[in-house]
């Protein structure tokens, strides 16, 4: 039994409850409580140049295309 993710595996294992258990323990991707990969956008998922201030919690591709939409404005 092969595939690319981990969450279409568990479809094929329903039947085998042992299996699935000793599949989740070694496969299953740890939860991040801190470091980079813990935030995430909410638009896109993206992990990487994000902004948390202001409980934006975007990436920074994502912000720029809805800054207007937040009442950002660009001063220069």
């Amino acid at each position: 039994m092969t595939s690319s993710s981990y969450t279409k595996m568990l479809k094929q294992l329903n039947q085998k409850p042992w299996k699935k258990k000793r599949y989740l323990k070694h496969n299953k991707p740890k939860e991040r409580k801190f470091g980079a990969s813990s935030k995430r956008c909410i638009r896109c998922g993206n992990t990487h140049a994000h902004i948390s201030s202001y409980g934006i919690n975007m990436c920074r591709k994502c912000f720029r295309e809805s800054a207007a939409k937040l009442g950002f404005r660009k001063y220069s």
